[in-house]
Parts: structure tokens; C-alpha cells; sequence
């Protein structure tokens, strides 16, 4: 008899556009659009059980039974909702669940070290009732491991709660003052999950999809393409998957929009999903990217990596430096649904837990004092509005700005924060804004508003004590400006979105992204600004040319031959009809990424040199591979002597000088020319 499955009917036609029908020695899967059930309701909950081994340790709380390596603290199985273990344990190296860390030593160049997957050396009980159950696993560094293991103090906690489908986890990483300094590159807790039951990844509502295997990346299956996380599979074991492109990159996300992600398993319908209550441990601020989950099938909650912003998102300690930070907790939460539910029904209810564990935030459970419960925090509330006196002369309320605290730092500075806490929030349209939950702590309050270029910082620093309450009354951001606009290019949103992204090349192809507003996701994008420019590169003609079809979305390398490249320059002509040579021009450049570029600017004479403006090398984000449409954010402001310009027709060359790789460039997020201010009605 067919098994079937039932899918929304949102779903449905991607579905079809995506996968066949398989048939199998035993049953053929039928896609139906079938009226919907609910999910199966949780059995009674029981109290939850603690049994404890020699070598292992498992949590049981009725719905879901974990079990973890003892002393370690790797997670060995996940029982629940029919499958007797949701983890994949045959890999040939990364197996369970498991927290990790790449570190490297004091002054170590790059953003790569040691792997670690942080093996605890002693198991202890921290609660143990029928509600709860936490167990802390930790490993103190010693001089013993000096070379072997990053000098830092770790305590991994794992917690089950009574009724709850999944548990929690988080972990307390210190430094103390007797310990050696380190870069800590990245931590993270991964999962690597059943690779003959996890088929269907589900990131956002329109970024789900059935995934290759694992084996399909491995030669001869898959070809390795630019770089090794890219792959195009030209024999996988599922033939629909020929052809197309598998990059974990292409499954990235924002911080501020990373709350859920995870997979689906169809024969017993089970999902396992990642969920992120907050963001204050997080590095990098809400605009942030990192990996989600990926083929193998993994699940990843990271919490330090340098992608999408370089080394300077790495963490350096420098020798006795007293540091300590928690991490987490984050949420693993299982769910099931019931024969002739809707598989998509995983995947809401998933993001119905999500709003539950916001709301809980911060959470009552934790047992670590490092952990500030609700009454232990902080607000602060306040009014902001932008006032950009060549746009409108009254201040207008920043509706969607961010806002938040961050350590202090410059205006901008917590892009680049790596060791402290972060509290954002949005403006809402009357410019009101309230920050919650915020840890005890010394802070500077910053804010960025799209629409408008650079970056605010209120001129006091913020003391939140336990149960403070600050208003900071009304604030008033004013951005840069010089004088009226002349002439501008895209829309200052720290993104290239908006600019021309081309259709992938037909041989590298990921199909989720086809006719998908994300197409930027799509791999090897870069090569085809040389299919497009073969001989001379991009002009633009400001009040004939449309920024969203003639302005590339990154300027990168030409390539000339095999595994070699040529710099690019691009062209801005425009028109002044009255120029005062004796006053000064300002043009504003806000890069939304940068890879090892050097940015140079000339005004009508290309081959001036020294040239008006240089940026010097710059950005190490890498966004221009890893498909993710901006990175750091960089704003340029350059002066223009009157004299250089002329009556009548102008030109700007915007030259990228770097040229040993395909992935050196820069995004532009913005551009404006603004004249003098006398000229401002």
C-alpha cells in the first residue's frame, strides 16, 4: 500500500518542481494536498530520570531521552518520537552531538587553528528533580595541555526539563588571569543528525528543500569547485540532484533573522530543530551571518566565527586577561506529527516553540549564577528620531532603525565586538524604542537607520544594574551630510540587494534559489560579471542608467586566463551644469563588503596617480564566495576640490586595485555626490 505524506499547499508546487516520486522495493512515496491534523499532543509527562554509568549518562524524560558520554559530555543519542536515535554515529569523523571550538595561538595570523570538540574531564549533577535535570560537564586547562587545548576554563550544561520535547544547553567559558593568551576562532554546538532519515532542510518559510546525501560530495560523486564547501554533483546516488550545486554558504543567515532552522525526517515524520531565544551572546550585531544547518544532514547554533567579517570577529586574549561569557542557552526541540498530518506542520510548529522560548527569555532554569534571570536585568527606553537637513529641516521618527547596547566603543564599533553581551531592538513608527532583559553591565547605546548612511552613538555611557529602568529621553541622529544631493546610486541599507544580480551560470545551479528573491545566494555569481563586461568594464550614466540593472552587485576580478585576474574599473558619468571650483564636493562611499580590495577613487583623469582617494587593503568578509550580499559595513567620506570638476560632463573611476583572486571585491551598499552646502535651497 503507497505511504503517503501530506504537504501544505503553499508548499506543493515547489515540491513537485523539486523532487520525483521514488519508488522503492516496498512502498512508493505519494505526494497529496490533503486536509490538515494536528500534531500529536505530548504523552503525560513523567518526571524526569537520571541514570548515571561509568561511561555514560542519560536524561529521560518521558518524550525524549538523552544520552551523553560521561565524563565528556558528547551527546551519543536523542531517542524520540519512534526513532531510537536521531543522531548519526558511522561518520568517518564528526559523530553526535557535541560542543567545539577552533582556537590558535597569541599572534597566530588567518582565522584557522585547532579543532577541538571540547571533552570534558568530570561529570557533575547541578539539579536533579522530577522537573529538572542539569548536568555539568566541565574541563579546567592546565599546563599539562599547553599546545592541545585552548587555555580556557569550560563548563558545558545540558538541561531536561519535565514535559518538554527536547532540552536545553549552554556553556560558561572563562578566562582566568593565570592562563596564556589565544585567539578563539570559533565555538559552536553542532549536531550531525541521521543521514538515512534527515532528507528535508527548512530554514525559513521559503527556503526549505529536499537535500543531497552526504556521499554525493565525495569523489568521484561530486567535483569540487572553487573552494572545498562547494561542490557540483555529477553522479549522485538521487539522479534529480545531478547538476546542481551543494555550499553550505547558501544556507546562511542574519542573526537577527536566525531564530529557527533545521530538518524534517518523513518515515516517522520527525523534525529537529535549532531554536535561538536571543541574541545577546551572539557576536557581530543583528546584520551578522553564519552557518545554519546543512548537508550530512547538520545543525549548527554558532556562536563566535569570523565568517562573513574577517579577523576581526576573532576573540584575542592577551595573557592573564580576566574574561567570562555564557553562551546559550539555546533550545534542541523535536517534534512529531501524526500519520496523514501535513509534514509542513513540523515545520510551523517549530516556529510557534520559537515564539514560546522568546517569551520565556531569559530563562528561570538555568543553575549558573553567570546566568541573570529576569529580575537581575535591565531596560532602557527611549525616543529617536533622524534629522537630515537637506531631506527634510524637522526631525522625523527613525521608524526601523536598530537600537541597541553594546560594550563601548566608537559609532559602529559593535559590528566588530567579539567578547561582551548585545540588546537590540527595532523602532517602531512613532520612533519609540525599548530594550529588555539587558545583563548588568557598562554600555554605549548605538543605532543605525536604513535609509540613511553611517552610524549613531548616544554620547553617554549606559550603567544597567539589576532591575534598572533608564530613559534616555529623545535622541536625534543626524547623518552625514555636507551639502544637497547631486546624484546617488542605490538605496543605504548595508546591502547590495538591490543592485543587478545575474542568473546563475546553467552548470551551477541550486534550485531552491531559482526565481527566489535571494538569488544572490546562487553559486560562482562572480564569473559572470567577465561574461557580461568581456572587454570593457561597467559605466554608469547617472539619469539614463537604473542602478537595479546596470549596476553589478559586487566589482570583482576579471578573469583573463586559467587562475588569472585583472583589476576593475567602473565609471560614474554625470553632468554639472554650474561647478564653484572654489568650494569642496563630498562623496560618500558605504561599502556593504569588502575582501581584500584596495578601494581608489579618481576624479576625470583615470590615470592619476597618486589617485584622490585610496582606502588602503581593506575587509577580509569574504561575502563575495560565500553568497551572502554584504558583510562589514564601511562608509567613506571624500572630499572633491571644486577645481577637479568641470562645467558639463564629469567622470569618477572607482578602481578595485587587488587582482591574485576571484573572490577580491567589494559590494557597494551606496553612493551620493553631494554638492556644497551653499547650493541647499
Amino acid at each position: 500500500m503507497p505511504k503517503s505524506i501530506f504537504f501544505s499547499p503553499e508548499i506543493f508546487p515547489f515540491l513537485v518542481a523539486c523532487i520525483k516520486v521514488k519508488k522503492t522495493d516496498e512502498s512508493v512515496l505519494v505526494l497529496q494536498k490533503e486536509p490538515t491534523s494536528t500534531l500529536n499532543e505530548p504523552m503525560a509527562a513523567t518526571g524526569v530520570q537520571l541514570h548515571i554509568e561509568a561511561d555514560h549518562a542519560v536524561i529521560d524524560n518521558g518524550i525524549v531521552k538523552v544520552t551523553l558520554s560521561n565524563p565528556g559530555g558528547l551527546l551519543r543519542g536523542i531517542e524520540y518520537g519512534g526513532i531510537d536515535n536521531v543522531l548519526e554515529l558511522n561518520n568517518q569523523d564528526l559523530n553526535g552531538g557535541f560542543w567545539d571550538l577552533n582556537w590558535s595561538e597569541a599572534g597566530s595570523p588567518g582565522t584557522r587553528g585547532k579543532f577541538d570538540t571540547i571533552e570534558g574531564t568530570s561529570l557533575k549533577v547541578i539539579v536533579q528533580t522530577e522537573d529538572q535535570v542539569e548536568l555539568s560537564f566541565t574541563r579546567i586547562w592546565s599546563p599539562s595541555v599547553k599546545g592541545d587545548q585552548a587555555p580556557l576554563s569550560i563548563d558545558k550544561r545540558f538541561v531536561v526539563l519535565r514535559g518538554f520535547s527536547g532540552f536545553y544547553s549552554y556553556a560558561i567559558f572563562e578566562h582566568l588571569k593565570d592562563l596564556p593568551g589565544f585567539n578563539l576562532n570559533t565555538t559552536r554546538i553542532a549536531f550531525m543528525l541521521r543521514k538515512d532519515k534527515f532528507h528535508y532542510i527548512a530554514i525559513t518559510d521559503n527556503r526549505q528543500r529536499f537535500m543531497p546525501l552526504p556521499d554525493d560530495r565525495l569523489p568521484p560523486r561530486g567535483q569540487q569547485l572553487a573552494y572545498p564547501e562547494a561542490v557540483l554533483l555529477v553522479d549522485p546516488i538521487e539522479p534529480e540532484f545531478k547538476g546542481q550545486v551543494d555550499d553550505k554558504y547558501q544556507y546562511s543567515l542574519e542573526n537577527k533573522d536566525n531564530r529557527v532552522h533545521g530538518w524534517i525526517c518523513f518515515d516517522p515524520p520527525v523534525g529537529f530543530w535549532q531554536i535561538t531565544p536571543s541574541n545577546e551572546f551572539r557576536t557581530g550585531g543583528p546584520p551578522k551571518q553564519d552557518l545554519t544547518s546543512h548537508v550530512n544532514p547538520t545543525t549548527l547554533a554558532i556562536f563566535v566565527t569570523s565568517h562573513y567579517a574577517g579577523e576581526d570577529l576573532i576573540v584575542k586574549f592577551e595573557d592573564g586577561e580576566v574574561w567570562k561569557k555564557v553562551f546559550g542557552p539555546v533550545c534542541i526541540y523535536l517534534n512529531s506529527a501524526p500519520k496523514g498530518a501535513e509534514a509542513q506542520d513540523l515545520w510551523d510548529n517549530a516556529k510557534e516553540q520559537v515564539n514560546k522560548e522568546v517569551q520565556s527569555w531569559p530563562y528561570t532554569f538555568p543553575a549558573s549564577e553567570d546566568f541573570p534571570k529576569t529580575d537581575q536585568r535591565g531596560t532602557v527606553r527611549g525616543n529617536l528620531l533622524v534629522q537630515d537637513r537637506c531631506v527634510n529641516k524637522e526631525a522625523m521618527p527613525a521608524a526601523g532603525a536598530y537600537v541597541g547596547l553594546a560594550p563601548p566603543g566608537n559609532a559602529g564599533s559593535w559590528q566588530r565586538e567579539n567578547k561582551g553581551y548585545q540588546f537590540w531592538t527595532t523602532v517602531d513608527q512613532s520612533g519609540s524604542f525599548a530594550i529588555s532583559h539587558i545583563r548588568p553591565g557598562d554600555y554605549n547605546l548605538y543605532a543605525w537607520v536604513p535609509g540613511f548612511i553611517g552610524d549613531y552613538e548616544y554620547d553617554a555611557a549606559i550603567s544597567i544594574s539589576p532591575g534598572s529602568n533608564i530613559d534616555v529621553g529623545e535622541l536625534v541622529y543626524e547623518p552625514p551630510r555636507d551639502g544637497p544631493t547631486l546624484w546617488e546610486i542605490g538605496i543605504p541599507d548595508r546591502s547590495a540587494a538591490e543592485f543587478y544580480v545575474p542568473d546563475p551560470n546553467p552548470k551551477y545551479i541550486n534550485p531552491l534559489y531559482v526565481n527566489h528573491p535571494d538569488k544572490f545566494r546562487q553559486y560562482g555569481l562572480w564569473e559572470r560579471y567577465a561574461e557580461l563586461y568581456p572587454e570593457e568594464d561597467l559605466v554608469y550614466t547617472v539619469d539614463v542608467s537604473d542602478y537595479k540593472k546596470d549596476w553589478f552587485f559586487a566589482q570583482v576580478n576579471r578573469k583573463v586566463g586559467e587562475g588569472t585576474y585583472t583589476s576593475t574599473t567602473w565609471q560614474i558619468k554625470f553632468k554639472i551644469d554650474n561647478v564653484d571650483q572654489t568650494e569642496t564636493y563630498k562623496l560618500r562611499i558605504a561599502l556593504a563588503s569588502a575582501h581584500n580590495s584596495d578601494l581608489q577613487v579618481r576624479v576625470n583623469d583615470e590615470m592619476a596617480n597618486p589617485p584622490l582617494f585610496s582606502s588602503g587593503v581593506i575587509g577580509t568578509d569574504n561575502a563575495i564566495a560565500r553568497h551572502g550580499i554584504h558583510g562589514l559595513y564601511w562608509l567613506f567620506n571624500i572630499d572633491i576640490p571644486g577645481s577637479e570638476l568641470l562645467e558639463g560632463d564629469n567622470t569618477i573611476f572607482l578602481t578595485q586595485a587587488k587582482s591574485s583572486s576571484p573572490f577580491q571585491g567589494i559590494m557597494y551598499d551606496y553612493i551620493r555626490l553631494e554638492g556644497p552646502l551653499s547650493l541647499n535651497p
